[in-house]
């Protein structure tokens, strides 16, 4: 585990992969669900950090399998990888905490969480 932040894009793939195996192009469809359409990791991006993640110990391949004359290829959270991004959501969860409370203290600001959306 990793006590710096994780890269968005990392974040995202170590999220994607949390659920269960996936290949590369559903990698780069969850990590855009993930972050509301926000983020869309470019092929090259993506082959990159699976690469040093694997390398890392985060991630392993989980199988191969042929779909339309195209080859896929599988991967997996290890169990690293799942400690890793654990540690990163709780990381994440503690700064919210610290920004929401010093927001809270802004005059005049109206905040809080309210039918799924931001107020």
């Amino acid at each position: 585990m990793s006590s710096s932040a994780l890269h968005e894009p990392t974040f995202l793939i170590l999220a994607a992969l949390a659920e269960g195996r996936k290949h590369g192009y559903g990698l780069i469809a969850e990590a855009e669900t993930l972050s509301d359409g926000r983020v869309t990791l470019r092929v090259a991006t993506l082959y990159t950090a699976l690469d040093r993640l694997r390398k890392e110990g985060l991630i392993s391949p989980a199988g191969e399998e042929i779909i339309d004359g195209r080859l896929r290829r599988y991967y997996e959270l290890t169990d690293n990888g799942a400690a890793t991004l654990a540690q990163e959501i709780a990381r994440m969860e503690q700064l919210a905490a610290r920004a929401t409370v010093r927001l809270a203290h802004r005059p005049g600001f109206a905040f809080g969480w309210s039918s799924g959306a931001w107020a």
